[in-house]
């Protein structure tokens, strides 16, 4: 079965081991380079302003404007040869930055170029998850999807200690340059993957192809429990990281040292799940990895704020996020491959797009909700609120997926 559908989907099976690593190793160079270089530029842009607004209209060019486009972008997924695609979408990536480097524009057209660069971004995305079933047996997907993240999650975790060490020595240009080139160097990677095209390849105009997969998402009832629970929890759960802030300087009377710490927790927890689920997420149902995934996140949060006051409170909040992170791998894992398993591979890049990007929605509406609460409540109670909201959304997912079982 695996062998057909790989056969089915262009690519050739014999080379398929090889093309994950490929594929890991790619995704583990841009994303350490697309860290490094949001780092440089939330510094450079709060540096040149002055104002937190314009950090935070940054941060919204890189995640939210892709959301608006997602449904273009999944559709250009599954219309052209997806290893391709990844590769054009690096090399567009490592212009658009070269360009910010050369020039370091004004704000405006430097929301433009980054909004930009998170647009090829999100394409490159959908392409690779899509990608993943013609690089790996069917019974390795899960295992495949939890390599992926933990080499994005380290990768991620070391570009800010890498803009730490880099931008004293080269500057805000030199760091964005080195990002420029890692984006090179990845697409160099890309070219040793086999071609991985879509198994049908999509003949519609972009806007119609963007539609049906829109209509997919809406009609495919697990698919849209997933896409449903998914948002739902994260809309409930997305402020936590301004919360943490707020609950390290004004409840636990914290520095900005053990902030960034608390801050750091889930992704300490994010690289134990991977790691644990690359090696025994096989034996799961992806179902109940998914739906455990949304509760133990959102409690996470709901036992941060319920904890805030204990003694060691800050040693407690750290176990908690951490715990966090747990969560979130599994929600990955579960998520990616259960939709791997579910949709038409001549859907999969539309369905991860469209997914993904109404995540992101969900979590700047979060930001921007949560953030009103905290300063109505104060961050142990929003945190509270948040979770128990999240493990909400989580058991009525998991009541919706009970007996849905596609492994």
């Amino acid at each position: 079965m695996a062998a057909r559908i790989r056969d089915a989907s262009g690519s050739d099976p014999e080379t398929t081991p090889r093309g994950l690593g490929v594929l890991l190793g790619a995704r583990g160079i841009s994303y350490a380079g697309d860290t490094l270089s949001m780092v440089a530029l939330m510094l450079h842009v709060a540096g040149a302003t002055g104002q937190g607004l314009a950090v935070a209209a940054l941060l919204l060019a890189g995640d939210f404007v892709p959301s608006l486009v997602a449904p273009f972008a999944g559709a250009l997924a599954d219309r052209f040869d997806r290893r391709r695609l990844m590769i054009g979408c690096e090399l567009a990536q490592a212009l658009v930055v070269a360009a910010i480097a050369l020039f370091l524009p004004s704000l405006w057209l430097l929301l433009a170029l980054v909004a930009a660069r998170a647009v090829a971004g999100q394409i490159f995305q959908s392409a690779s998850r899509a990608a993943v079933p013609s690089l790996v047996p069917a019974e390795g997907l899960a295992a495949g999807n939890a390599r992926l993240g933990l080499v994005t999650n380290v990768a991620e975790l070391a570009g800010p200690l890498l803009a730490a060490a880099l931008l004293p020595w080269l500057g805000t240009r030199g760091v964005l340059a080195a990002d420029a080139a890692s984006f090179v160097v990845s697409a160099a990677l890309l070219t040793g993957l086999p071609r991985i095209r879509p198994s049908v390849l999509d003949a519609e105009s972009l806007w119609k192809g963007a539609r049906t997969g829109l209509g997919y998402l809406a009609r495919h009832r697990t698919v849209r429990v997933v896409a449903l629970g998914f948002c739902a929890v994260v809309l409930c759960t997305g402020v936590d990281d301004v919360a943490l802030v707020v609950l390290a300087k004004d409840d636990l009377r914290a520095g900005d040292s053990v902030a960034a710490l608390l801050l750091g927790a889930v992704g300490f927890g994010l690289t134990a799940g991977y790691a644990l689920l690359s090696g025994h997420a096989g034996r799961a149902r992806m179902t109940v990895l998914f739906a455990a995934g949304l509760a133990v996140s959102a409690a996470g949060n709901l036992l941060t704020g319920a904890l805030a006051h204990v003694a060691g409170a800050a040693a407690v909040v750290f176990a908690m996020q951490a715990a966090r992170g747990l969560g979130i791998a599994a929600i990955d894992v579960g998520c990616n491959t259960l939709l791997q398993r579910l949709v038409p591979d001549a859907l999969l890049g539309r369905v991860f797009a469209n997914l993904y990007g109404a995540v992101g929605a969900a979590a700047a509406l979060s930001y921007v909700a949560g953030g009103l609460l905290i300063d109505a409540a104060g961050a142990p109670a929003t945190l509270i609120i948040a979770g128990a909201g999240g493990v909400t959304c989580a058991l009525l997912t998991g009541v919706a997926l009970r007996g849905r079982r596609v492994d």
